[in-house]
């Protein structure tokens, strides 16, 4: 059920803004919506016209508020946030992650982390949607942030205002309002809502990207601006990645976890889906869905001239007839995991789902991780086609030291292991 047009109509300044938290959902609308609140100004934004929608619609809403464990003010906004949300009636959560534990790059494994809770919540509570309350603001501050770091085509298009990731559909409706708009939607219905005081340290990549947008406006350079030009780098983006796919088709060829690209083709690929394709067969082959850096490909491609081989991203590539082979490195394969629930199927990997198609073994304690050297185990690998190092990197099933299955070499005993990630989809990022 959407907004009715006659009471939408009724809403003065606030309609534009209802019409586009109504109108995100493409196609049938989802049985309860769950939104992420920060307690800042453009999440209560959010919240609050949400919760007008659901009134409205009768869909139900739920909110969760993140707590990173990084800033000691984060209980107490998300104490706030669950304080708003009682005296309206909002089912709401907080989501807790020890970020102080985390390794390298903080900020990104805060935002890594932050999906997969809200996802795993969104989940658990029958929720088919999650809103985010990303502005016009935050897609002009994230051009500059990346045009600083160099980036192309796909790092300076807009974020999509609709994606899928993990288990959860992602919607961002107002990536074209501004943040002044919704402070003024905020003061005009006497929302409340948490100035982070961290977006004033300018030590900080987001705040210095904020000051210096500021600092552009004499010579034109606004927030409307930059998110109009991150938007038709979005279209261009979205035809090269359509164009790409369509090469994908011609030139990619699964084989059993490995993925092969021709090299030889005619009419001849351009070099940017050249370049795409290889991308995309890395992030597929370590399962981790992170590109590596473009030297890496660099120096891919100047190994390749004067050796059979070389390794990038977790991934072995090989110079076959006419094409290029994308395979696991088996050293960078997960480590050996206990498959406690037979009953289920266990993924390893990131890519191969490892189940028991017979249960004519009484077996107990079993683990599964790379065949590795326990190749030498299986006497009929080479009739399998695959390349040793393949096999190698592929899922085996053991029983302390002793090998009972490698499906993808030959040796079944009951069990089976199929690929289960999508190629294409890596194609398409988010």
């Amino acid at each position: 059920m959407r907004l009715d047009q006659d009471w939408l109509m009724t809403q003065g300044e606030d309609a534009a803004l209802l019409h586009f938290v109504d109108t995100i959902f493409m196609g049938e609308q989802p049985d309860k919506v769950a939104i992420a609140v920060s307690g800042g100004g453009d999440s209560m934004a959010l919240l609050h016209l949400y919760m007008r929608w659901s009134n409205q619609t009768g869909v139900p809403v739920i909110a969760a508020t993140v707590d990173h464990g990084l800033r000691a003010e984060a209980a107490d906004e998300a104490a706030f946030v669950g304080a708003f949300c009682a005296d309206h009636q909002i089912p709401h959560s907080i989501l807790k992650w020890d970020g102080t534990k985390a390794v390298g790059n903080v900020q990104a494994a805060a935002r890594d982390a932050r999906y997969q809770l809200l996802s795993d919540w969104a989940w658990e509570n029958g929720a088919e949607a999650i809103a985010l309350g990303h502005t016009a603001n935050d897609v002009a501050e994230t051009f500059l942030m990346r045009l600083g770091r160099k980036a192309g085509l796909d790092g300076l298009a807009a974020m999509p205002p609709v994606f899928s990731l993990h288990r959860s559909q992602f919607v961002r409706p107002l990536w074209q309002q501004s943040r002044e708009e919704l402070r003024n939607y905020l003061q005009r219905h006497d929302v409340p809502w948490i100035d982070d005081p961290s977006n004033e340290d300018l030590t900080q990549t987001r705040p210095k990207a904020r000051k210096i947008l500021t600092a552009l406006e004499p010579l034109g350079i606004d927030v409307e601006g930059l998110k109009s030009t991150a938007a038709a780098l979005a279209s261009a983006k979205s035809a090269v990645q359509s164009y790409t796919c369509n090469e994908a088709r011609r030139l990619v060829t699964a084989d059993r976890g490995d993925v092969l690209i021709q090299t030889r083709s005619h009419p001849p690929v351009h070099p940017d889906v050249e370049r795409r394709l290889r991308l995309a067969a890395v992030r597929y082959i370590n399962g981790k869905g992170y590109a590596p850096r473009e030297s890496a490909l660099i120096n891919l491609d100047v190994a390749l001239t004067t050796q059979a081989r070389h390794t990038v991203g977790g991934c072995i590539v090989c110079k076959e007839e006419g094409a290029l082979r994308f395979a696991r490195e088996v050293k960078a394969t997960e480590p050996m995991i206990e498959w406690r629930n037979r009953s289920h199927g266990l993924l390893w990997d990131a890519r191969w789902l490892v189940s028991e198609e017979s249960q004519a073994f009484d077996m107990a304690n079993l683990t599964v991780g790379a065949l590795g050297e326990h190749i030498k185990d299986v006497p009929d690998w080479r009739e399998s086609g695959l390349p040793r190092a393949s096999l190698m990197a592929s899922p085996a099933i053991f029983q302390g030291e002793t090998l009972v299955s490698a499906p993808v070499a030959g040796l079944s005993n009951g069990f089976i292991a199929r690929i289960v990630a999508d190629f294409t989809s890596l194609l398409v990022s988010r």
